[in-house]
């Protein structure tokens, strides 16, 4: 007879045993994260409705080069155009890639800063993805965590089946049962938050990026871009990439390597103003809020963007606005545009999938929908370890003894299957079943 639950209970027990930590760091660190906005909008008062002692209106344009005679070494990255009662933000950057918010009043007069890698948004969000270290391997290992996640729900779900725990009157099961009957109630919104976290993914992420650029209609449009040093997670998902049109002019030849550039310009000879870059998109309908991105030298454009998924408090807008649009930085000709409509299938899953993840696609109702799957999925893990720490009785026997009989074709089918659509997940389960392998050949020549 084929065998088909014990190994599937094997593997569940591996995989909680090695990313339980991991599991509730990313769980508190998303629930933090929910209510960001909410959280930011009480802690930084000043920072985001301050006013400044100085009452004078200026342009934008010299609040733009006050900033960068006040902050020497900074650059200035973009400029976030923010809806009353929000200060503007203007976003600078050093040579070592330390950043910083500047906020504007209403008369354009600097009210304070903050130091971006400490804001509370910014916290929640680098230990939600690396633990707060930065690191790639890290960033691995949130993405294993999260494939291995999807592998013990679907598990989880056949064992319940397998076992008929639902019907099981055994009172010594009823932690177990209990583990099953909540982790299946939370399976659905679960998976949806797991894939929902994709665009963020060392990987997996990186990967669908690629795939949305070479094939267009699946995820961005012809019109492609990146410009140089702008904050990614401030520009629409779905319209990143390495192109952007250049400015038409021809007096200004390139002296720098656009690639290679590592700072925005911001006061070229017949450059138009940021002011009046602005009020330009403004009378073509673009609405605050939105971000001005700096061309990145004598041939780039300015960038104007609207993005569901900002990250920044009050910049957030529903997906159906969400615009890229790109000036001539001479003539303020528009170059091109890409709006939500002219996405492709990839482009349009994240970008209603990456709001959806972080709580705010629909408002409050998201946000409770979200917190509710968390503390669920937090009892699922807590009673869980309650069920099997009461049935092996001690610590020496965590996994269960091993059937010696041939997998099944459907625990095979079911492993290649989330290799295949996981590739991180299938090289672990060859580790895994490399270490299942060599415990079964050292405890039969222990017996022989």
């Amino acid at each position: 007879m084929k065998n088909t639950y014990n190994p599937l209970q094997r593997l569940h027990l591996y995989a909680a045993l090695f990313i339980t930590p991991l599991l509730l760091t990313l769980t508190l660190s998303g629930i933090g994260y929910l209510f960001f906005t909410d959280v930011e909008n009480k802690i930084y008062q000043q920072e985001f409705f301050g006013k400044s002692e100085e009452t004078e209106q200026q342009t934008l344009k010299q609040a733009v080069k006050e900033i960068e005679e006040t902050y020497k070494g900074y650059s200035i990255n973009k400029i976030s155009i923010m809806e009353e009662p929000y200060n503007d933000r203007i976003t600078v950057n050093d040579e070592d890639g330390n950043q910083l918010y500047v906020f504007l009043d209403e008369n354009n007069q600097i009210v304070t800063s903050q130091i971006a890698k400490y804001t509370y948004s910014n916290v929640m969000r680098n230990i939600h993805s690396s633990l707060f270290t930065e690191n790639t391997i890290i960033n691995y290992l949130v993405e294993l965590t999260a494939c291995w996640t999807i592998f013990m729900i679907v598990s989880g779900t056949y064992m319940l089946v397998k076992k008929k725990l639902i019907t099981n009157k055994n009172k010594k099961l009823r932690f177990q049962k209990w583990h099953a009957l909540l982790g299946l109630i939370v399976a659905i919104p679960l998976v949806v938050i797991v894939l929902t976290g994709i665009p963020w993914s060392a990987f997996m992420g990186s990967h669908i990026s690629k795939l949305g650029e070479d094939y267009p209609n699946l995820g961005h449009t012809e019109l492609r871009y990146n410009p140089p040093n702008s904050d990614v997670n401030e520009i629409p998902w779905a319209t990143r990439s390495k192109k952007e049109p250049m400015s038409e002019n021809g007096e200004h030849k390139g002296h720098a390597d656009r690639h290679g550039a590592s700072s925005s310009v911001t006061d070229l000879p017949n450059q138009m103003t940021v002011d009046e870059i602005g009020n330009i998109a403004q009378k073509e309908g673009v609405s605050k809020p939105f971000s001005i991105v700096y061309p990145s030298d004598d041939k780039g454009v300015f960038t104007i963007s609207k993005g569901s998924n900002t990250g920044v408090t009050g910049l957030d807008v529903s997906p159906y606005e969400e615009t890229t649009i790109y000036y001539d930085q001479y003539s303020g000709k528009k170059l091109g545009k890409v709006d939500y409509e002219e996405y492709g299938l990839i482009g349009k899953w994240f970008t209603w999938g990456i709001p959806l993840h972080e709580g705010h696609l629909f408002g409050l109702p998201n946000k409770i929908m979200n917190l509710l799957a968390c503390i669920a999925f937090l009892g699922t893990i807590i009673i869980g370890f309650i069920s099997w720490i009461k049935r092996t009785k001690s610590f020496t026997k965590i996994l269960p003894k091993r059937i010696n009989k041939p997998l099944s074709l459907s625990v095979i089918l079911m492993l290649v299957i989330l290799g295949i659509l996981m590739p991180l997940f299938g090289l672990s389960i060859i580790l895994v079943l490399i270490i299942e392998y060599i415990l079964y050949f050292k405890k039969k020549k222990a017996v022989s």
